[in-house]
């Protein structure tokens, strides 16, 4: 009887975790930084754009779906600009197209990020 009572205590607590957990993710930014840390070269230098940044960016894109990651997002952006020194804008604003992503603000120090819908 007991062990047929845990099973029902970790049956509910496993159906709350799966129902609770496409709500718990929020876009931080320690995950813009952890995913496009491998595009540092290229936002500085230009060139050729890593499989790695593009994996970050697409992973970033995926993680961002609602208005307030993307803004988020935009905001965490905006910051990196100022922490990580020599990143061009011509090459920041382009990396999403390069790596077949698609967004709908431009990456910028200028960005207003608050009319990001």
């Amino acid at each position: 009887m007991a062990s047929m009572m845990k099973m029902k205590v970790l049956c509910i607590m496993a159906a709350c975790m799966v129902l609770s957990a496409p709500y718990a993710e929020a876009v931080s930014c320690g995950d813009v930084a952890n995913k496009l840390t491998p595009c540092l070269t290229y936002l500085r230098n230009g060139g050729s754009v890593s499989s790695a940044c593009c994996n970050g960016v697409k992973g970033l894109n995926s993680l961002a779906k609602t208005t307030a990651d993307k803004k988020t997002t935009c905001t965490c952006l905006k910051s990196a600009y100022k922490s990580y020194s020599g990143i061009k804008s011509d090459n920041a604003s382009g990396l999403p197209r390069k790596c077949g992503v698609s967004i709908a603000y431009k990456i910028s120090p200028s960005t207003d990020c608050n009319n990001i819908k």
